[in-house]
């Protein structure tokens, strides 16, 4: 296993120790007050191929309130299948959707928001895939979920926008972040 850099204060930084980070914060967005939709720019370039967006912190007006991501203004061809289940429940439950309008989310509740998106070649002109994990946690009866799917086109993204399906977000951050190739 790679011993990763211990980084201090006033520390010049090698190349190497600098070409050994994996993950790099390439922008943050606040949600705003009360908004269904929060738009990121300039959150997808040549220099990475692959990303993960990270939705924390704030409340939703709701629980559950459900979000979708979609890639610049494309508004159809996501394909997915997600899995969902109750922390106090053995069984498992499974929707697909094909040509669909976003890519689902998963849940967020008025306790905090946090929801996670690995996106796979949004700026490459190929397909992208993604995968999303939301563990709304609030009480034994509430879902968590998992999915993964793709984008059936091969447009070079470069920003992306979180929806509610119903509701409203107040407050929290979206991270991007960029995998080193």
């Amino acid at each position: 296993m790679a011993t990763p850099p211990v980084f201090t204060a006033g520390a010049v930084l090698t190349a190497a120790q600098m070409n050994g980070i994996g993950l790099w914060l390439i922008k943050t967005q606040t949600i705003g007050s009360a908004v269904s939709a929060v738009t990121v720019t300039d959150a997808f370039s040549a220099d990475y191929d692959n990303y993960i967006v990270n939705v924390i912190g704030g409340a939703a007006s709701a629980t559950p309130i459900y979000l979708n991501l979609t890639l610049g203004a494309t508004t159809t061809g996501y394909y997915s299948s997600e899995i969902y289940g109750k922390y106090d429940s053995n069984t498992l439950n499974m929707i697909s959707r094909a040509n669909h309008t976003a890519f689902i989310g998963g849940a967020v509740s008025t306790d905090n928001i946090a929801l996670s998106y690995q996106l796979f070649g949004p700026n490459l002109a190929k397909t992208t895939h993604f995968v999303t994990e939301a563990p709304l946690a609030r009480t034994a009866g509430d879902n968590w979920s998992y999915a993964i799917g793709y984008l059936n086109d091969t447009t070079q993204y470069t920003a992306f926008t979180i929806t509610t399906v119903s509701g409203t977000l107040t407050g929290g951050n979206i991270r991007v972040y960029g995998y080193r190739n």
